[in-house]
């Protein structure tokens, strides 16, 4: 059951993960002794690769908002994923898209990007429809579940809706042979699911929502067994508890720990002190530490000799 997630290492969780990209994100989260993930905003390519550059080391995940990059070209994306390859990080590319913009348009998302996002408000054709164009390429879709803002919609029935929505999704993409056509025309390779590899919230939503008792009596036994949801929060800081923005900021500890969630996602935290390269490695690191610290903590895990 999902509740034993919390004391499983990343490492066993991903020897269960049949989706390409989240069983590679927990082996890096395993082998980088990670689970922090980079928010970078910024408009100027650049800042955006020098930061990545910087405390790549210290990263599991890398988090773009590709399109407010004013100077945005493809060498950007060469380079980010030469970057991906240097420093073994994932990118996620935080969109919130539909599946003609995953797959087509100026920035050809899905090509480069192991990760997007979606709402649930559309239904479940999101996911069908960005499941179309991401599992050919064995990418990972996450719902947005829950926010960190202040005043937050994405409560309640929504929450709700949103896990029993990738819990449905999961169990119903099937294996696809042969006269499937990808978005280039061509015949693509058999794949399976599931798609919906986790969410963007604040604590263990599948916990909080567990799933429905079936007709037959008991609740659906193979997905309560089974899922196995990544849950990356954002939201983390270590200075204020909030901002002018309505951001409001949990430590790694109270995120990991005490919430059970998965990977901790810092922006300005980092690199929002100023242009010290140095200082925002070293901040990178903290976060790291931090973060690993109470993932040790909450699966009772001894650190491994160095």
């Amino acid at each position: 059951m999902s509740s034993a997630i919390r004391r499983k290492t990343y490492l066993e969780r991903s020897r269960g993960h049949s989706n390409p990209t989240a069983k590679k994100l927990l082996e890096i989260m395993d082998r980088k002794r990670s689970n922090l993930c980079l928010s970078i905003d910024v408009t100027k390519k650049e800042k955006l690769l020098k930061i990545v550059d910087a405390v790549g080391d210290s990263l599991c995940l890398v988090k773009t908002h590709i399109d407010i990059v004013e100077d945005f070209d493809q060498d950007l994306i060469k380079r980010l994923q030469e970057l991906s390859e240097k420093h073994d990080f994932l990118i996620f590319e935080d969109r919130n898209t539909v599946a003609h913009q995953y797959a087509h348009g100026i920035y050809h998302i899905a090509s480069w990007s192991h990760i997007t996002n979606a709402h649930a408000v559309p239904g479940p054709g999101i996911i069908q429809g960005l499941a179309s164009v991401g599992l050919p390429l064995g990418r990972g879709l996450l719902l947005l579940a829950e926010m960190s803002s202040a005043g937050t919609l994405a409560t309640g029935d929504y929450t709700r809706s949103a896990v029993e929505m990738a819990r449905a999704s999961n169990r119903n993409i099937i294996s696809t042979k042969g006269t499937k056509k990808d978005n280039d025309g061509n015949n693509s390779s058999s794949w399976n699911g599931p798609f919906v590899i986790g969410f963007i919230a604040m604590q263990r939503v599948e916990d909080r929502f567990p799933p429905q008792a079936q007709s037959g009596g008991g609740a659906d036994t193979e997905t309560d067994e089974e899922e196995d949801f990544l849950i990356l929060t954002p939201g983390v800081g270590l200075d204020t508890t909030g901002d002018a923005m309505g951001q409001q900021y949990r430590t790694p500890n109270q995120v990991v720990f005490e919430s059970g969630c998965d990977v901790i996602i810092v922006g300005r935290s980092i690199y929002g002190q100023g242009d010290d390269l140095e200082e925002m490695k070293r901040r990178a690191q903290l976060y790291r530490q931090l973060g690993w610290e109470a993932y040790l903590q909450r699966t009772n895990s001894r650190p491994d000799p160095q």
